[in-house]
């Protein structure tokens, strides 16, 4: 026997404005909205402007939804800003991967956006991102499936009523995108739970003798961190089941300076900071730093570099950098500058005490003592480094 589990589809979720100053749940305005909340006029815009053919259930086109990804400008004169940065192509694949049966896979190296696209990506088709599934090692096969409410199961014995919908089996029920984050970290025998929504789309529910049938709409976005290979890879069986698109780091310096001073502003506004023109200079040089660092070669390509055992994503240097701002509002006198970065770079860089000290003292001694125009920022990082 076939049955859906509370189908409110369509256009029960609204993107009007009013959802730009989501609530926590104290009343306030939300610390970090949704995707959908916090572009929700862009969503609006796009779909009043969309007047190409759309997928059962989706909110916007396919086309629409690469752009509200990667930017534009519509008919009307709208600006819809970039969320991600990168190549064209590698969004336009994830799009049309979600337009099929296939499942989408994100994968790459820590700080490439996954988690960010997915959540974009959710929002723009469905206009939820909230049906999330957050891999660890101790995620159980419940928040795949579907658990229990225990009071009513003891009272009154299994039935729909006692059943508890994981996120995955609500997007099914409603034919929306649902998420599962860090994929790689799930246990095996709790990722293999998947297969059989996937493949046959379709979740059974052997305790009441039913199953939950996914209806048109539904699909699946799930990441993973290729750092993590050996950790719970994923079987053959159900690596089959995603179109895999790998999102690479940023192609050039220009680039990751720009995806850095976005985000920071973005946050730099939901936290009340100022925004900070003048500090372009010290987010280029955390950049160039992380750059050289992650490549092993500095940026003419001269001197070889030894590299620290951390990542330093783009993602990190976001924090850095909306750290230092923070340091120069409270602290300073609003003017993000050498020494507002520094300690935050050197937590960023040093993970390892013992190697990467060395790596990092070597860096400093070699390149950027010797960098035109570096001097401010050599003796503000031998400051929070002696």
């Amino acid at each position: 026997m076939s049955e859906l589990i509370n189908d409110t589809t369509d256009d029960t979720h609204t993107t009007d404005d009013t959802h730009a100053t989501a609530e926590g749940a104290g009343g306030g305005q939300a610390l970090r909205p949704h995707a959908e909340d916090s572009f929700a006029g862009e969503l609006k815009a796009l779909a009043a402007a969309d007047d190409r053919p759309r997928p059962a259930r989706w909110r916007l086109s396919p086309w629409a939804v690469a752009t509200y990804l990667l930017g534009g400008t519509l008919a009307d004169g709208t600006v819809i800003t970039p969320k991600y940065v990168g190549p064209r192509r590698i969004i336009e694949v994830a799009v049309t991967t979600l337009a099929t049966d296939r499942a989408l896979l994100l994968l790459g190296v820590p700080g490439t956006a996954k988690t960010w696209v997915s959540e974009h990506l959710a929002a723009a088709v469905s206009g939820d991102s909230t049906l999330l599934v957050q891999g660890t090692a101790g995620t159980p096969e419940e928040a795949i499936r579907y658990g229990w409410n225990y009071a009513r199961l003891l009272a009154h014995g299994p039935s729909r009523e006692a059943l508890v919908p994981s996120p995955v089996m609500r997007a099914m029920a409603q034919g929306m995108t649902a998420r599962v984050e860090e994929l790689t970290r799930i246990p095996a025998d709790v990722q293999d739970t998947l297969i059989t929504v996937l493949s046959e789309k379709t979740l059974p529910i052997p305790e009441l003798g039913q199953e939950v049938q996914a209806v048109r709409g539904f699909n699946l976005i799930a990441t993973a961190n290729d750092r993590d290979r050996g950790v719970n890879e994923l079987s053959s069986a159900l690596r089959r089941r995603f179109n895999t698109v790998v999102l690479p780091l940023p192609a050039t310096p220009d680039d990751e300076v720009d995806i850095v001073s976005r985000r920071v502003g973005q946050i730099g506004r939901s936290l009340e900071l100022p925004p900070a023109p003048e500090g372009l200079e010290e987010i280029r040089r955390v950049v160039t730093v992380f750059r050289e660092l992650r490549d092993g070669l500095t940026t003419d390509g001269r001197t070889k570099l030894k590299s620290p055992s951390g990542t330093l994503s783009t993602a990190e240097a976001i924090s850095v950098v909306t750290n230092g701002l923070a340091l120069a509002t409270h602290f300073g006198d609003g003017v993000l500058r050498a020494g507002d970065v520094a300690a935050g770079l050197l937590g960023a860089v040093v993970r390892d005490p013992a190697a990467d000290r060395v790596v990092w003292q070597e860096y400093l001694e070699t390149v950027v003592r010797e960098r035109d125009g570096w001097k401010d920022f050599y003796r503000a990082c031998r400051e929070v480094s002696a």
